[in-house]
């Protein structure tokens, strides 16, 4: 009668070493592709005409134009930050703002303001107002066009992410 052995396929201690990095890099990986809820987002460019003609106004400058592409570049960072809980400028594939106003299509100058918070769009004017870079930004004479969007955070619906963008 003969016997049968199995025998592992040249598990040596190098191969285990290897098999377990590449499991905990799959786990890390894993990880980061997770994002966090978001909830309702919105282009609301229309609802800031008003409210941005009126500050370029008493300044003495052109009121600026909604902006459907700068909205969507808007919207776009808005939902990024949202789902990361956190504000900035650049995202987590590595764009900063330069390289993502040009995946949008948008050419020349170009700024963005960024909010975080529990308060409404003439909250988030008079907070950007107070502050020395927002307000310049909003101030330019060179930019022309805006789009302003927020997107909600999911867990807690009063809070919203918002981006402002500006282009000539």
């Amino acid at each position: 009668m003969s016997t049968l052995e199995i025998r592992p396929a040249n598990l040596n201690r190098r191969s285990l070493l290897k098999a377990a990095g590449l499991a905990a890099l799959a786990g890390i990986a894993a990880c980061s592709t997770v994002s966090v809820p978001t909830g309702e987002g919105a282009g609301v460019s229309s609802s800031a005409t008003t409210t941005l003609a009126g500050i370029r106004g008493s300044a003495g400058l052109p009121a600026l134009v909604p902006d459907a592409q700068l909205e969507q570049a808007a919207l776009q960072q808005a939902g990024y930050m949202a789902s990361r809980e956190r504000m900035s400028h650049t995202t987590g594939w590595g764009k900063d703002f330069a390289s993502r106003m040009k995946d949008n299509g948008v050419r020349g100058a170009a700024a963005e303001n960024i909010a975080e918070g529990r308060f409404d769009q003439q909250k988030l004017f008079d907070i950007w107002m107070h502050s020395t870079g927002h307000r310049r930004n909003m101030l330019d004479p060179d930019f022309s066009r805006f789009g302003l969007a927020y997107v909600r955070d999911g867990r807690d619906p009063a809070l919203r992410y918002w981006s402002l963008v500006l282009g000539r």
